[in-house]
């Protein structure tokens, strides 16, 4: 385990000395900065529209809908960083004849996978909890908006990327690292999809558009935590605005099992063996 700490912190020094977190931190900045700028506004134009006998919580709308959106970019900027953190982590080293050192002795792969593993989702999961929970405090700020929960949507998406690391450290065992990168981002592009596909079997009552989309969404567990938070974030907004606003930005909200927790867990276990499977028949 101590192995696994030391190979934890040379990734993050490597993170540090290639200024990844570095970007990451000015685009997250000014995404911070617009978001803002955009909530003021929304809240001062339900201010300036009210008492027009509209049968809708504009507040909770409103609230609900940027929120929403935060999680997407929250959700979308922790894949990135956890592509750009695990991308080449395998057979990028290995080309660059860093692995054979490490290893050999003192470490094995295993142990170097799982110190991969644990830098990437400690970052990636700090950062999507500490970037939604700002894009929170800032709502709350903007129109005295407090969600019904912060807790579940936190979570979902700290798990949620926690299995794009793991997806992401399985690829790089076996794939370039420009493959590695366009086949996480497709996987993440097809979640989306199966969430969009969901949303409209719902609305036009299609059974197998919404049995498709469960299935993707448990095969690419992101997506159901995902789909899971956007619920929690609005669930005591009742009536149109409910209706409204769980439609969520890029997927439906939906309740989902709690069987998804530990399913998410299991998941990326079972694919960091895969990857440590894997990475033991490559030959260095």
């Amino acid at each position: 385990m101590s192995d696994a700490i030391t190979i934890a912190g040379h990734a993050l020094r490597e993170a540090v000395r290639r200024r990844v977190l570095l970007v990451v931190a000015l685009l997250t900045a000014t995404f911070l900065g617009l978001y803002a700028l955009a909530a003021f506004h929304a809240f001062d134009s339900i201010e300036q529209t009210s008492g027009r006998g509209i049968p809708i919580d504009e507040r909770a709308l409103t609230g609900g809908t940027l929120l929403g959106l935060a999680m997407f970019v929250a959700l979308f900027l922790g894949v990135v960083l956890a592509v750009f953190l695990t991308l080449d982590a395998v057979r990028g080293d290995a080309e660059r004849g860093l692995l054979q050192p490490l290893v050999v002795r003192p470490v094995g792969r295993t142990t170097l996978l799982a110190g991969r593993l644990l830098a990437a989702s400690a970052v990636c999961a700090s950062y999507v909890v500490i970037v939604f929970l700002l894009a929170a405090l800032i709502t709350r700020a903007a129109g005295d908006f407090t969600p019904s929960s912060l807790v579940v949507p936190a979570a979902g998406l700290a798990l949620g990327v926690v299995t794009v690391v793991a997806a992401s450290l399985l690829g790089s065992t076996v794939l370039s690292t420009t493959a590695n990168g366009i086949a996480i981002f497709m996987v993440f592009a097809t979640g989306l999809a199966a969430g969009l596909l969901g949303q409209i079997g719902d609305g036009l009552d299609v059974d197998a558009l919404t049995t498709a989309s469960s299935i993707i969404s448990w095969i690419v567990p992101f997506e159901a935590l995902y789909q899971n938070g956007l619920y929690a974030l609005t669930s005591d907004i009742g009536g149109a605005t409910g209706v409204i606003v769980q439609l969520g930005p890029f997927g439906g909200a939906s309740t989902v099992s709690v069987a998804i927790w530990p399913w998410a867990v299991a998941w990326s276990t079972a694919v960091l063996l895969l990857a440590a499977l894997a990475f033991h028949r490559r030959d260095l």
